[in-house]
């Protein structure tokens, strides 16, 4: 059970330092974009060789495809939500100013104006928490195999960092406060450090078929919420070269996960 704490904690930890990273500083927009291309290449191949691919070994196609089909549409169903909420709320000012900076305000709008439309920040928070517990959960199952867990831990950690860090700027430029932020995020990395807690004791000795419906599920927001928000999001901001961090992104979760 330690080690299942310890594990879990490392794998969050990722979000709150990403969260706080992009609270402390402005990055440019086409950094911003490039690390939301770096996370979503290495969602796809959570998406294709750990979430999916395990669910139909585990519970074969027609659990994988219900699985998958559920996740996508809650994601969807959620990111209609967040973009109306979103585009209904205008960002806050600060109380004891009586001006406006106009140049900072030129450029929060010029770095994250399809933020503010897409409500990107808070689709981030729901694919990582919708992917990301029964991803964890997966994670505490294998703490029990030869393996380990080291890859699959490497993983987490390196696709959760820069999607925190997009998600805390994107809700800063839309004028969470800082306390918000923090908070909505290190309840994000609680739940997931409790979802590997959960994979290493009461489902460790479960039927492996029990993580079937999880795993596409998972699959299926992740796939939803690429092209519903991280790709055209990351492309709106950062061009062509986007196209490189993807791949790079696939390319170091790939390696990671066969190791």
């Amino acid at each position: 059970m330690v080690q299942a704490l310890v594990f879990g904690a490392v794998a969050s930890s990722a979000l709150v330092i990403g969260a706080a990273v992009g609270l402390r500083f402005r990055i440019p927009e086409r950094v911003l974009a490039a690390m939301l291309a770096f996370a979503a290449g290495a969602l796809i191949t959570a998406l294709a060789f750990e979430l999916f691919e395990d669910s139909y070994e585990l519970g074969g196609i027609w659990r994988a495809a219900v699985g998958l089909a559920v996740g996508a549409v809650v994601f969807t169903s959620l990111s209609y939500l967040l973009d109306r909420y979103a585009g209904r709320r205008p960002p806050e000012e600060n109380p004891g100013s009586d001006k406006l900076d106009v140049d900072a305000a030129a450029s929060d709008k010029s770095a994250s104006s399809a933020s503010v439309s897409g409500g990107a920040g808070l689709a981030l928070l729901a694919a990582v928490t919708l992917d990301g517990v029964p991803e964890n959960l997966a994670l505490g199952v294998s703490l029990g195999e030869a393996s380990g867990g080291l890859a699959l831990l490497a993983a987490i950690f390196v696709s959760n960092f820069p999607e925190a860090l997009v998600g805390s700027a994107s809700m800063r430029a839309q004028g969470r406060s800082a306390g918000y932020i923090l908070g909505l995020w290190g309840v994000c990395a609680a739940l997931l450090t409790l979802a590997v807690v959960l994979g290493a004791g009461p489902l460790a000795n479960a039927d492996r078929t029990t993580l079937s419906l999880p795993l596409a599920f998972a699959a299926g927001a992740v796939l939803a919420s690429l092209a519903d928000t991280l790709m055209p999001e990351a492309y709106a901001k950062g061009g062509p070269v986007v196209a490189l961090s993807t791949a790079a992104g696939f390319l170091l979760s790939f390696v990671l996960s066969t190791l």
